[in-house]
């Protein structure tokens, strides 16, 4: 009955926000559904919800991934791959501050201060030794301002110019090509799951559904009530954990998490409006590209606002190899650096 009574909420949420023509209206008003329900009453969603609904968003972006598509991306590799780093630096400069802000060891801080994802970045502080819970609570903030900031925000830019490279086709929906799309993303979900690759269940899909589209074409697109359907999956399993005990249990690390999160999402934006004015790229598109937030949300805000969603999917790829390649050597080198001055 609790799940019930979720999901129709999350859901009513969605649509209602959906009317209110909201950029990101079925993920946004989810969670912010989901979030009142959750100060009210006990609430409770399957457990695969999150994890489903990304296989269903993964297997849907790859699909936009056609040989000129995916060209004219690789040809905007350097600019997307420079601002993956600068987005681990700006992390890296805010660690300071929120370590002091939270009263946080500094190697915990910097995994809560780089943007990274709810999925991602736990993963890579308990690697490097850092305290898993602070990071987990701060992604998950960051999240929330992310998502509830970003999308108006864009929206306000207006639609891009000169973007149509990155724009694929619309596609027939074909039930047998999603079925298939399915399920062969979520078996390479499950290896990569054994192999304990971070973020899985949209990276396998994403990755099947991408080479199926390069190297063959899309069995299919993906009808709107479906990923509409995951965008609700999405953000009701955000705005479950915004519990009373959760956003309350620690106001230091609360408030912490709130100011570098608006911190970072103001620091990102003007660095990507620069990025953008130097590349030539559509500004909507890097805006979405270096935003803070995973990346779901803001490839789900690209399709809904109909920006160049490979484009901005590409960032958060490219960012995600990053992270999980130097975040650690990154902070590594920063403390022996740290060491070095002050002997």
């Amino acid at each position: 009955m609790q799940i019930l009574l979720t999901l129709a909420v999350a859901s009513l949420g969605g649509y209602v926000f959906s009317l209110l023509h909201v950029p990101l209206a079925w993920t946004i008003g989810a969670m912010v559904a989901a979030a009142m329900l959750v100060w009210s009453k006990p609430v409770s969603l399957p457990a695969h919800t999150r994890p489903m609904a990304m296989v269903v968003l993964g297997a849907s972006f790859g699909v936009g991934f056609t040989p000129p598509v995916l060209a004219a991306v690789l040809s905007s590799l350097p600019t997307i791959a420079g601002a993956g780093v600068i987005t681990v630096m700006c992390g890296l400069a805010l660690t300071p501050l929120f370590a002091r802000m939270a009263g946080l060891s500094l190697n915990t801080s910097y995994f809560c201060a780089v943007p990274g994802g709810i999925a991602v970045m736990p993963v890579l502080a308990e690697r490097a030794g850092a305290e898993v819970p602070p990071v987990a609570f701060a992604q998950t903030v960051r999240m929330v301002v992310v998502v509830l900031t970003i999308p108006p925000a864009v929206a306000l830019l207006g639609n891009p110019q000169g973007a149509s490279a990155f724009h694929p086709e619309p596609l027939a929906v074909y039930w047998p090509g999603i079925a298939l799309l399915l399920a062969l993303g979520v078996g390479v979900a499950l290896v990569l799951g054994r192999l304990k690759a971070a973020n899985p269940w949209l990276i396998g899909p994403l990755l099947c559904s991408m080479a199926i589209t390069v190297l063959w074409h899309a069995p299919s697109g993906f009808p709107q009530w479906m990923t509409n359907a995951a965008q609700v999956g999405m953000g009701a399993g955000l705005g479950v954990k915004l519990t009373r005990q959760f956003l309350l249990g620690s106001r230091r690390l609360a408030l912490a998490s709130l100011a570098s999160s608006l911190l970072m999402v103001v620091l990102l934006s003007a660095v990507a409006m620069g990025l953008a004015a130097l590349s030539g790229l559509p500004a909507e598109a890097v805006v979405l590209g270096l935003a803070p937030g995973g990346t779901p949300e803001m490839v789900i805000t690209a399709a809904t606002l109909e920006v160049a969603v490979p484009l901005v999917l590409g960032f958060h790829l490219v960012r995600m190899l990053i992270n999980n390649l130097v975040v650690g050597p990154f902070w590594d080198l920063a403390s022996h650096v740290a060491t070095a001055i002050r002997s």
